[in-house]
């Protein structure tokens, strides 16, 4: 199987591809708005930003592993984990990732790495435990299908320029409020003002753009899955027992991973959402009506 052919839908891909061109505009006016309004230097910018893009791009996979507590693991510690990745890897015509185990009950795992050669797999116990072993490749090929379709750099790329804005943001508000925040007109608005007006907008509608670019990434990745594996079926069934058993699960348990939301395959929050536009994944119920249909394409069968 090609590398290409992950979670490939072209009506999926023209979503994507819309909201990360809307995403690139809006930042493109934010940053020509700031630099209208502001007085900054260009090369002091570019040495701030390239410097956090730097470090965002090697670190993004440890910061990860380590905010998660995840161990990695060789393999005489997780041998039958270890022949499982390395099985899928063979079917999806990936190199085989680094291993981590979280030691939590929380059901869950998810995927890091700037890209497949630096990328790392984490798996919780209670996942292992929890799931049998052909949902457990279920959920393995949804990971393996971010690392194949590099989401986890898209998604750094976005929160990036996000982080970004809150920076300049920072930096305009202090410009503004300590430097002689008006303009040479005292009868008119404050610069202090307009900068805070725009970043507010700015970074309501980026976080906006950047859920729905999560989402339809997850989409992606479930139909990547069902395509390396050839059963959509032990995903489907996967899912189902995750969020299922996420309200078995003590709350100050959820609370300590609640932080990976953003990265896990289902988010440990089991509380209902009061508007899909800010949910980091879709509803579990599209999920399943999505690889339902995929079943059905490949004439397999769903119970």
């Amino acid at each position: 199987m090609k590398r290409r052919t992950y979670g490939r839908d072209a009506g999926l891909s023209r979503r994507m591809l819309l909201s990360t061109t809307l995403l690139g505009l809006l930042y493109v006016v934010f940053a020509v708005v700031l630099f209208q309004v502001l007085n900054v230097g260009i090369v002091f910018m570019l040495v701030i930003v390239g410097a956090l893009a730097f470090f965002q791009y090697f670190t993004s996979d440890k910061l990860a592993l380590a905010a998660a507590g995840a161990k990695i693991v060789e393999r005489d510690q997780a041998p039958q984990l270890h022949d499982m990745v390395e099985r899928l890897c063979a079917m999806a015509d990936l190199p085989k990732p680094r291993i981590a185990l979280i030691d939590t009950d929380v059901p869950n795992a998810f995927a890091t790495g700037r890209s497949p050669k630096h990328a790392a797999v984490a798996v919780t116990r209670g996942l292992w435990q929890r799931l049998e072993p052909q949902e457990v490749e279920g959920v393995l090929g949804h990971e393996l299908s971010h690392i194949g379709n590099r989401d986890v750099l898209v998604m750094t790329v976005a929160s990036f320029f996000a982080m970004l804005a809150g920076l300049l943001t920072r930096f305009g508000l202090y410009s503004g409020m300590f430097g002689g925040g008006r303009s040479r007109d005292n009868n008119s608005v404050p610069i202090w003002l307009i900068v805070l007006l725009v970043s507010v907008v700015t970074y309501f509608l980026s976080q906006l753009l950047i859920l729905a670019i999560s989402r339809y990434r997850e989409f992606a990745a479930d139909r990547g899955s069902a395509l390396i594996t050839g059963a959509p079926e032990h995903l489907m069934s996967a899912l189902q027992k995750i969020s299922s058993d996420m309200f078995r699960i003590p709350q100050r348990d959820l609370r300590e991973v609640e932080g990976m939301n953003a990265f896990f395959i289902i988010p440990t929050s089991v509380k209902s959402a009061t508007s899909q536009l800010f949910m980091t994944h879709p509803p579990l119920e599209k999920r399943l009506a999505a690889l339902s249909e995929i079943a059905r394409e490949m004439g397999r069968p769903v119970s």
